[in-house]
């Protein structure tokens, strides 16, 4: 049998796996400097809960599970020659795996609402799956990175949200634009386009606009049936790059809700961190049907691997599972597009890490007890150890040490074995040093200057 993996999914080497590791610790770290806590739920969650929660094109890429066991037995056989092939999956599928972070999160909060204090933080950095087109930037397997925030409607937790957004993307040194709008501005832009009555269509092909262009855009909301002088007005406006609250407040009117949401967001964010790159953009969708209110999309500046981040608030989430009153506002970081949006723009220096600090190498089988007591004894000073596991020529285990990258090595001849010392070298500098086994601070300093 030849080895292969399935389409869209595969393997991270110890090379992409410290690259992910140092992301996932910056996104961590600002995520709790924020006072957000960590959760996980399982891989698999019931089949109802994740349907109609993404819109049609989301649930047919839902990853579903075959029921245990003989399934074709339980269904009666008429039903299995006749039954549409949806209708078939229902009946021998009754788990999935995860489409996203966001609609667990929400089951979570309907069956924990008594045990948890409102409004509730909480952090969650875990693998989701879909059942896309395989391509660059997009994974049938990936990672999420969500902070969501439940049990408010204030939109300062908008504001906050945003600063996560800036804050992290500084600390990786990416440049990006943090897209902001409101899913009540939208609905109030399809209103007037004359489209209010089909808003779920409107929106799902306004969300193609990064894919398809401006043209195919209007041609689709005429194919949809939308009357040809509303839509003429909208895209007389809405596709200007210049375009801006005034221009909007222009065509939608001063009283809008939608529109002071994006107004109060970005004039907060501003006021803390001015140099954060948040932008008003009148054209952003974000196609999941359970956002209500401000919706935010980040793209990297001069890669095209497609959004690396979104969110955005979603009133209604948990009454879908019989909870009512708890509104919800989140962001998620899409930690696989982050690292190939870095890897493009040059910035994986900070993944340039060995996997130990240190290697211990015996130069006979007589010195492998003492090799292993002094590897040992760096271990319990904290420092990352490697002992090289047989008796080698000393230029074997050195061109071992060079090739995985580790900057030192002790060696332990006949000679340091006796002294019970060793002889460690710096492999970027080429200096050695003699330390005793004893000499703990000698050795310890020695290691933190080079």
């Amino acid at each position: 049998m030849k080895p292969a993996l399935v389409q869209g999914t595969r393997d991270l080497s110890p090379d992409m796996m410290y690259k992910r590791s140092y992301v996932i610790s910056v996104i961590k770290e600002v995520f709790e400097k924020y006072a957000f806590q960590p959760l996980e739920t399982p891989a698999m969650e019931r089949l109802d809960t994740l349907t109609g929660k993404y819109g049609d094109e989301g649930d047919r890429l839902i990853f579903r599970i075959l029921n245990s066991g003989d399934f074709k037995k339980e269904v009666p056989a008429d039903v299995w020659q006749t039954a549409e092939s949806n209708t078939l999956a229902g009946l021998i599928c009754e788990k999935a795996l995860r489409y996203d972070l966001t609609v667990p999160f929400a089951r979570f909060v309907a069956m924990n609402r008594h045990a948890i204090a409102l409004p509730f933080k909480r952090y969650q950095i875990q693998p989701v799956w879909r059942a896309d087109r395989p391509q660059k930037g997009r994974y049938r397997e990936f990672y999420q990175c969500d902070a969501d925030v439940v049990g408010s409607t204030s939109l300062w937790q908008e504001v906050e949200l945003a600063l996560i957004y800036a804050e992290v993307f500084e600390k990786l040194k990416l440049p990006v634009r943090i897209r902001l709008n409101s899913r009540k501005l939208l609905n109030s832009v399809a209103l007037k386009a004359g489209a209010g009555e089909k808003f779920g269509i409107f929106i799902t092909i306004l969300d193609k606009l990064d894919k398809i262009g401006r043209q195919s855009v209007v041609d689709e909301w005429l194919k949809a049936g939308f009357d040809a002088s509303g839509i003429g007005s909208l895209s007389s406006w809405i596709f200007d790059e210049k375009v801006d609250l005034l221009k909007v407040e222009k065509h939608l009117g001063a009283e809008n809700e939608g529109l002071e949401e994006v107004r109060f967001v970005l004039e907060k964010v501003k006021s803390l961190n001015p140099d954060a790159p948040l932008l008003f953009d009148p054209t952003l969708a974000r196609g999941l049907d359970y956002y209500t209110g401000c919706i935010f999309e980040v793209v990297a500046e001069g890669v095209a691997v497609g959004s690396i981040g979104g969110g955005g608030r979603y009133d209604n989430l948990t009454g879908i599972f019989g909870v009512e009153g708890i509104p919800g506002v989140g962001i998620s970081f899409g930690l696989d597009r982050i690292l190939l949006a870095l890897e493009e723009r040059g910035l994986t220096g900070f993944a340039q890490v060995s996997k130990a600090c240190v290697m211990v190498t015996g130069l006979s089988e007589e010195d492998m007890p003492f090799a292993a007591e002094v590897a040992y004894a760096f271990r319990k000073a904290e420092i990352s150890t490697e002992l090289y596991p047989i008796a080698t020529k000393l230029k074997k285990s050195l061109e071992y040490a060079n090739k995985t990258a580790i900057p030192f090595v002790a060696i332990i001849g006949e000679d340091e074995r006796s002294k019970r010392s060793f002889t460690l070298k710096n492999l970027k500098t080429g200096e050695q040093s003699s330390f005793a086994l004893t000499d703990n601070q000698g050795w310890m300093k020695a290691f933190s200057v080079g």
